[in-house]
Parts: C-alpha cells; structure tokens; sequence
C-alpha cells in the first residue's frame, strides 16, 4: 500500500488549483459514498485531486487516492486495501477508473456496509450504470456526471474570464443586456471559434499542436478500451462498432436508416440499436429522439450528431461541416441542464415547449411560422435583438 501512497503524493503535487470545473460546486462532497462519471478526458481526476488538497492534509495518512488499472490490483483487492487504510486510521478513500477493476461494485458495497467511518469517492465511465450494477450502489452512492468544457470554462480557462452560468430562462429573457455586458470583456464570436476546434477537453493545453490526434487517441480508447470494460463484447464486435463510427463521422447530422446501416456494419438490427446506445453512454455520440429521454431501444432514433465539436475537427479538420458544428455546439451544450428533443418543423425542441432554429447571421424564421417560444441562434452575432440569440451564448448555461 506504500508505493500506492508515493504514487498519489507524486501525482497530487502536480494538481494546479487556478481553474476548478462547474461540477466541483455542485456535489455535496458531505455524502459518504460519491460516484463521479464522465467521458475520457474531461477531468475527473484532476477535480479529485483539486478535491483532496483543499480539503486534506495529503501527507497524513487520512486520504488514499488510487487508479483501479494501477498494477498493485493484481494481486490485491479493494477490501484488502480498505482494511488496511481503515486499520492505520484512514478517513477517506478515492478510487479512479473503477471500471478497469472487476467486481468493482460488489467490493465497493461491501467496504461501504463494513466500514461506516470511511469516506469513498469514485470515478468511472459515462457509461458506468450503478443502477445496474452488482453491488447494488443506486440506494447508496449520490451519482454526479462531468461533461467536456462548456464554452463559458473555456473563456475562463483559456482567457482568464471568469463569467457566471446562465440559466436558459435568462438567457432568452435577458440575452440583449447579457451580450453587451460579455462584449465588454472579450470578442465572443472570435473565442467561438477556436472553443469549436479545441477547447472542449481541458487537455488541449499539454499540447495544443497535437491536441486533435489525441482527441483521436480519445476516440479510439473509447472504443477499444472503456466499452469492452463496461460491456462483455468481443474483438469482432469493437471492429463493428468502429466501422459504425466513422458512418456516422462522415455522415452527420443524420436521420439513420437502421436497416441499412446495419447492413453497412455487419450486424442485425437489434445489435445495431445496442451499439448506438453504447457510443451514446460513452458519449462519443450525441442521439436525439422525440422524447427528449434517451434512446428507447429497439426503436429507431431521430438523428445522430457526434459527441462534440472538437470531434468533428480532429476527424475532418477544416472540411468539417459548419451546419453540422453548429448544431452539434447548441444540442451539446443546451443538453447539459435541459431536455431536448427531436422536431418535425425546427431543429430543435428545448424543454418540451421552446423551439429553436440554428444557422448563420442571415438565417431566417421561415420554420418558425405559426410556432409559439420560437427562437433563432445566429452563429457569427455578437448580439441579437428580438427572438435571434447568439449562438456563442448557449456555450454559457454551464
């Protein structure tokens, strides 16, 4: 357990505390079991050590922090670990990439029941459904989901900004006021463009000439690592379910035609409608249905966008599509605290009742006709008059 110990002292001195993510405040940090899950490379860990070192004293023997792939799980397990933190006066336990280690769930229900006094945080995929899980953590662990930066975090980050979340009430009552106030401060349009290229993981700093070959890297760990850890499928089925990614790459926004689709991959229907909702859950994909409320399986979803703008770059680079980053930027965002949905006459419906066309500055309300709480987001206007919004401003809800 001490080389456990070196390697969290290690890692945590590295933790810089300048720019914490909008989930931090949201979770109630007092609960004795937290799961934290989230897309590859949106931060997780980082906002667990940034967690630790405002809160613990990380040289005492109070706090453990641990990556489940660390080699040491090999021939140890959880509960060992937990007992002998608890036995040397241990307080509070935080595990990383739970879904690398088997059984996770059980071990963690099991330290949980057996040892009152402890404290356990945990991170794991989008995809991690504790609901479902063995160990039975839905009536146990408070579940919190970390999304990529909003563009709001990254005019922060980047720019060194700091602006405060939106509701979306506000913004469509109050977005004239809103938008002078921000163009004060920074030219939105212009910050705009650069968050849809590269700021939606916070790792575009490390390197930010290499940045979409690592979103690459991302995409391809997705598929190849954290769904075969969440789901029992075989090589042949992740060779599938890639060749149905790039369908999708080079095709979105689009209505699939299931059937032939799944004649493209290889595959039946059913399992087709299975893979979506995998990339779905992983958020390597974004689909919209009528609903608002997921994917109901074995029925065809409406439309399939890609998980985030970022996505559409490092995979089409300059020749990605702006209708396509347009939307995907607005259904990304708005998604984060508002249900929306797939519409037969506008792009979008939001919360059940506001109706929303995307475009550029000179698109028009044609779609809108005879629709009440219609609304036009303009990409390319700093500030809009009327029902026509920014787009750049729907990057502020979060």
């Amino acid at each position: 357990m001490e080389n456990l110990f070196s390697v969290f002292r290690y890692l945590i001195s590295r933790t810089e505390l300048g720019f914490v993510r909008y989930l931090y405040s949201t979770i109630n940090w007092n609960n004795r079991l937290i799961a934290i899950v989230g897309a590859r490379g949106v931060g997780k860990t980082t906002m667990l050590f940034q967690h630790i070192k405002l809160n613990y004293d990380v040289n005492s023997q109070d706090v453990l922090y641990a990556s489940l792939d660390n080699l040491w799980f090999a021939n140890h397990s959880l509960l060992e670990l937990a007992d002998e933190f608890h036995k040397s006066g241990g307080k509070a336990l935080f595990f990383d990439e739970v879904h690398k280690y088997k059984g996770w769930s059980r071990e963690i229900k099991n330290i949980y029941d057996s040892y009152p006094q402890l404290k356990i945080v945990f991170t794991g995929s989008s995809m991690l459904d504790i609901h479902k899980s063995g160990g039975d953590l839905s009536r146990r662990a408070v579940k919190y989901t970390l999304r990529g930066m909003s563009l709001r975090e990254y005019i922060e980050y980047e720019h060194g900004i700091k602006l405060e979340p939106l509701s979306l009430e506000d913004l469509l009552t109050n977005h004239i006021a809103i938008a002078t106030e921000t163009g004060k401060k920074i030219r939105p349009v212009s910050v705009f463009k650069e968050y849809v290229r590269s700021g939606y993981f916070p790792y575009y700093k490390e390197d930010k000439e290499g940045y979409h070959n690592r979103v690459m890297e991302t995409i391809n760990t997705i598929i190849e690592v954290d769904l075969p850890a969440n789901l029992e499928i075989e090589y042949s089925t992740i060779i599938k379910i890639k060749r149905l990614f790039s369908i999708i790459a080079t095709s979105v926004p689009f209505k699939p035609n299931i059937s032939k689709l799944a004649e493209q991959v290889g595959t039946t229907r059913p399992s087709l409608l299975n893979f979506l909702e995998a990339l779905n859950r992983a958020q390597a994909i974004l689909i919209l249905d009528k609903e608002a409320q997921g994917l109901k399986r074995l029925v065809k979803p409406e439309k399939v966008y890609l998980g985030n703008t970022n996505y559409a770059y490092a995979i089409s680079g300059e020749s990605a599509d702006i209708g396509n980053v347009r939307e995907t930027f607005f259904y990304s965002m708005v998604s984060a605290a508002n249900k929306v949905s797939y519409s037969d006459q506008t792009d979008f419906i939001v919360d059940g009742h506001y109706n929303f066309e995307i475009g550029g500055k000179d698109k028009g309300q044609k779609q809108l006709s005879g629709l009440k709480n219609g609304f036009v987001a303009k990409d390319n206007i700093e500030t809009g008059t009327g029902n026509q919004i920014p787009l750049w401003m729907f990057g502020m809800l979060y």
